[in-house]
This record gives C-alpha cells, structure tokens and sequence, in this order.
C-alpha cells in the first residue's frame, strides 16, 4: 500500500473500530451509571448490559451504522465507484427488510431517526429515494458517506457531489447537509496527508473559490473582507461556509497551550453529549486534532465522554485513522472485531484510490 491507501484503509478501519467500542456503553448520559457499569476507563471492546442499548450483542460487533457503512463500501468495492441505484437497491433489499419502522429494531438492535423515517417513506408510502429524506439533525449520513470521502479524497469536486447525494437519501436539512459534506470535505483532506489544524478551512475555502466545493462564500483569503463590487461565490446550495470554518476553529483550540479540557474525555461535556450534529462535530474536530497521532487515545476519549458516544468514536475513528494510517491503529482495535470481512474491504476500497 502507497501511503495514501494506508490513510484511506485507516480512515475506513478507524470508523467501524470506533462504532464498534461504542456497542457496550452506548447512549448513556449519566456518567455515574456509565462509570459504574463500566469501569473508570473503557479501554476495549466491551458488550452490552441487559436491558441496555444493543443487547445481544457481543464485544466486537458493530451495529446498524456499520451494517449500512459496509453495505457503501461494498457496493463501491463492486462498482470500482460510486453507483447510486446500485447502493439504494441494496438499500431495499439487505436493510429496509430488517426494519419495521419502530427503533428498538433492526441490525444492532436499533434504528435511528433518519432510517425510520425513510422506511416509512420508502416502505409504506412507496415513495422513490429522492423523495426520502426527513429532517433528522443527526448524524447518520455522516457515518456512510465517510466512505465516499475516503473513497473521492484526491477528488474534491466529485467528493462533495456524491456526499451530497447520499445525504439526502435519509435527510434533507440545509444545514445537516453542509456539515456531512463539510465533514466529508476535511476527511478527504487528511487522507490527502493534509494535518488538521488550524490551517484546514483555509484550504477548503481554497477550493470553494475555485468552485469545487458548493459553499457560498464573500470574503477574500483568510476571510478579509471583500473587495468592491466582488460577487459571492456561488458554487452549490449551502447558504454559508461556516461548516467549513468549525475545523479550524477547533483544531486550533486543541493545539493551543491555553485552552485545555482534561481529560480530553470531557470534550462530551462542553460541546454537549447529545445527537445532534452540532453536538458531536466540534468533539470529533477536537480530539481528531488533539490526538492526531494517538490513535488509541482519540477513539477511547470519544467512548468515555457518554451520551451518543457511538458516533462520536465512529467519526473520530475515521479522522484518527485517516492521520495515524492503518499501520498506525493498535493491533487489538483490529483483530477484535467480530467481523472479518471488514479488514479486507477495506484494503480493497482503498487500493482503488489514485493520487489528484
């Protein structure tokens, strides 16, 4: 593998390691009730109490977000690229057979928001994908899409076009749909071998100037103001860059000597330990830059955090795996999880990737 596979399997390693840690101690909010089930510190993989999230499963497993992540891979793996009737047909026939539209249901035992209203949608009013999408804030076309972002690093433009378009399969919100793309946007710039930092927007406005990425932007470089009578940028539909600039904005309160949330876990606690996207984003910038070459300790401070610590590792897993490389995750993260296939996808995706 070149390096940039190395990044790119990484990545792609690095998101399933991170659903899967979360498989035990998901969706607690009371840090008292997490410690005491769990331990002081989660430092593995671990299963679920009964009567908890995901019961049944067992350590190492991955739940409905890694069944539908390596549903894309797959179908990317076949395709050598991105097929959209090809992946919703998979869509219709591997997931939506599996759900009755309820949430306690389905592969891993849950279904979140957005995959329920799209059952609905899809299922009992037989409406076409394009049609589909609800107004979830969370983050669950994040956590497939990832997979085109790995897969389009080297290619900008086509990374945010496809992005977009398996967005709104499931969700429809403006503003959900800036953050994925955003998200997609600086994971491709770290399998790129790009740091995140406090540099990152910069470049991703860069290309948003040069009408690659669909951000309406004002400014000049380093968002000086404009000169006269410059007209904004309009190169796709979301209304502002901001979801652009969080990265940065993070990534350089993790670096600086100054601001400090110890321990990083607590990253949970100030950006907010719900669902939402706007909750988990800035902890994934945050430890995905604190800890850009401990892989390790970014993907274990995601989990401990509590709330909806599943996606949080998940996306922090993909930014940790895309920077320390697949050589650079710990050899347990790998061989523990239940499902082998997984290791072999992934190296297989990421041989199809090119340099720009």
């Amino acid at each position: 593998m070149t390096p940039l596979q190395d990044r790119a399997a990484g990545a792609l390693m690095g998101a399933f390691i991170g659903e899967a840690l979360g498989v035990g101690p998901h969706w607690y909010y009371d840090l008292g009730a997490l410690r005491r089930d769990h331990g002081h510190w989660i430092s593995d993989y671990t299963s679920p109490l009964p009567g908890r999230y995901h019961e049944g499963l067992q350590a190492g497993d991955g739940t409905q977000p890694a069944f539908i992540l390596k549903l894309l891979l797959g179908s990317l793996v076949d395709c050598n690229g991105y097929d959209h009737t090809n992946f919703c047909h998979r869509l219709d026939q591997q997931l939506l057979p599996l759900l009755d539209g309820s949430p306690s249901n389905g592969p891993g035992g849950y279904t979140s928001q957005s995959i329920r209203d799209a059952w609905h949608q899809r299922v009992e009013q037989r409406l076409p994908w394009s049609d589909c999408g609800g107004h979830a804030d969370t983050t669950e076309a994040i956590e497939r899409t990832l997979a085109l972002a790995v897969r389009y690093a080297t290619q900008p433009a086509r990374l945010a076009h496809t992005v977009a378009a398996n967005a709104v399969i499931t969700q429809s919100d403006d503003s959900i749909l800036a953050m994925t793309v955003a998200y997609g946007a600086v994971l491709g710039q770290l399998v790129q071998g790009q740091p995140l930092n406090g540099e990152v927007s910069g470049k991703l406005m860069a290309l948003v100037a040069g009408g690659e990425l669909p951000f309406h932007a004002v400014t000049t470089q380093r968002l000086n103001p404009p000169a006269p009578g410059a007209k904004p940028s309009r190169a796709g539909n979301f209304a502002s860059p901001d979801a652009l600039l969080t990265p940065s904005c993070v990534a350089q309160a993790a670096l600086d000597p100054g601001v400090r949330i110890e321990p990083a876990w607590k990253v949970s606690l100030v950006y907010g330990m719900p669902c939402a996207s706007y909750h988990v984003l800035p902890a994934v910038y945050y430890l995905a830059a604190r800890f850009h070459d401990d892989f390790e300790s970014a993907v274990l401070h995601a989990i401990n955090g509590g709330g909806q610590n599943q996606a949080r590792a998940m996306l922090t897993g993909a930014l940790a795996g895309a920077q320390c490389g697949l050589s650079g995750i710990p050899e347990r993260f790998i061989t523990g999880l239940t499902d082998d296939n997984l290791l072999p996808l992934c190296r297989t995706l990421a041989l199809q990737i090119t340099p720009a």
